[in-house]
């Protein structure tokens, strides 16, 4: 079979990918290639399209660092704003030429005689020195495991792959889950549905939604003034990293956010036993902190049930709840998330010693810095375990990372470095180091269960402090961390 050679391979064309790509090409890199399985870029904001869907995290930080948009229409960002963002700065760095469209990777294997990835696809084989997975943690949807979901008779789809081909108007929908993208597409399916059965594990904390259009006057400022809109940008981001000290110091200081959020319940939902049921019981942050105006609402609406009781089984045309109540549904929509501790990249990775990533994560993934594997030599992987946040914009951490992945790989060019792999010393000192910190966090004593958390408990997801030391440890590469070898020689470290 002929392969593509190339010497970086990036997999993915969301923030992470794309952003490595434009990094790169910056840099004076051409030598590289992004595939990508979609028919576009903007990997997460591509593919959910689900009424509402809007980001949770204010518009002036949701932006690469190095291309600005002083043109947001409101506070927090549209879905289709955001993908429109990313689509202009692939055309503005010129990265479509290194783009490769539905293009799926089926499989990725470390070649140790050759010291090469090869990667196969839906669009033939591609052999890379290395390669740079920007696969994000949401892009893998995830149904829940209930008995009988297969044998339902009606339509049934996940929040991140909507059918917008299906009305719902007139029909009893049921909708599982309460999490962010429920709370955001709930009030807009509320007035179509003639009975809409929300189904609850755990109720959110919900926050004002403090969203406003952005005036023509601040949008001319941002234009005309860089600077004053990189102040601005500092503004929001020092705001939201004291939010760490209620999640990483002491649950106290969320105290005010705590009451704020119990304040909003109690205006918008006069019920009181459906505001019994809505009110959470675990610490502000143990769960993603959500914002919304238009949620409690909807669920106060005369064709709207809020379920508690938990889901046992589902039947050709009905969901059976463990009071044995059956409701019978024409759609079943889940808003339950995705596959973030097994996501489909490290199914089909095998490193090294021929074992794929999963195996080797086992339930708990983990990687130095999030970024490199022991094992899985020349990847580097992009949103990798312990970088997620919880209080602030996730383009922060990737782009700290892409700044670690290009100085590693300028490296390599320098010293002519053919392979570049993390100690398993240095890689198991790190994880130890990120339960240590997470241990007493609102993550892990929080009183609830999250995505957060892997099959054993822990933290794997979450970056369990303030963001600036994490950018100051990316700052540089450090090959004391790693195995350095040109061919046929390892370089003393």
């Amino acid at each position: 079979m002929s392969s593509t050679y190339v010497e970086i391979l990036i997999v993915g064309s969301g923030f992470s990918g794309l952003g490595m790509a434009i990094r790169l090409a910056q840099s004076g890199r051409r030598d590289f290639l992004v595939l990508e399985r979609g028919d576009d870029v903007g990997g997460t904001w591509r593919d959910n399209t689900y009424p509402g869907c809007a980001c949770d995290v204010p518009s002036h930080l949701y932006s690469f660092s190095f291309a600005p948009n002083p043109d947001w229409s409101c506070t927090y960002p549209k879905q289709e704003e955001i993908q429109r963002y990313l689509r202009r700065c692939a055309e503005r760095f010129e990265i479509h030429p290194q783009l490769r469209l539905n293009t799926t990777v089926t499989g990725a294997r470390w070649d140790d005689v050759a010291s090469r990835w090869v990667v196969s696809t839906t669009r033939g084989e591609f052999r890379a020195r290395f390669l740079v997975l920007g696969t994000g943690g949401l892009s893998d949807p995830r149904l829940p495991g209930i008995p009988g979901l297969g044998s339902f008779q009606g339509m049934l789809f996940h929040s991140a792959s909507w059918r917008h081909d299906h009305d719902l108007s007139g029909e009893r929908v049921a909708v599982i889950g309460t999490g962010a993208s429920a709370v955001q597409f709930i009030p807009r399916i509320q007035p179509l549905a003639s009975r809409l059965s929300v189904f609850q594990r755990t109720p959110p904390w919900v926050l004002p939604h403090p969203n406003r259009p952005l005036l023509r006057a601040e949008r001319w400022l941002s234009r005309r003034s860089p600077a004053a809109q990189t102040l601005r940008r500092f503004g929001v981001y020092a705001a939201h990293e004291l939010l760490v000290l209620g999640f990483a110091v002491d649950p106290r200081f969320n105290g005010l956010l705590e009451l704020a959020a119990k304040q909003h319940l109690r205006r918008q939902v006069r019920d009181r036993a459906l505001r019994a049921k809505l009110t959470p019981r675990y610490r502000m942050g143990c769960k993603r902190l959500l914002i919304s105006n238009d949620f409690y609402p909807a669920l106060t609406r005369s064709n709207v049930e809020l379920v508690t009781d938990s889901i046992t089984e589902v039947r050709e045309h009905a969901v059976v709840t463990a009071d044995g109540m059956q409701r019978e549904v024409d759609t079943i929509i889940a808003g339950t998330g995705f596959n973030t501790t097994n996501p489909p990249v490290a199914r089909s990775m095998t490193g090294r010693a021929g074992r794929t990533l999963a195996q080797e994560w086992d339930g708990s993934p983990r990687a130095y810095l999030g970024t490199t594997m022991s094992g899985f030599p020349n990847a580097f992987y992009l949103f990798g375990p312990n970088t997620a946040i919880g209080h602030t914009s996730v383009v922060f951490m990737i782009e700290s990372q892409i700044r670690y992945v290009l100085d590693a790989l300028q490296m390599a060019q320098r010293e002519r470095v053919g392979v570049i792999e993390v100690r398993r010393e240095a890689q198991m000192a790190y994880t130890a180091e990120m339960r240590r910190r997470t241990d007493g966090t609102v993550w892990t004593n929080g009183g609830c269960t999250s995505y957060y958390l892997d099959a054993h408990g822990r933290n794997f997801a979450i970056w369990p402090t303030f963001t600036r030391p994490y950018r100051r440890r990316t700052r540089r590469f450090d090959p004391a961390a790693y195995r350095l070898e040109r061919v046929g020689e390892e370089i003393a470290a």
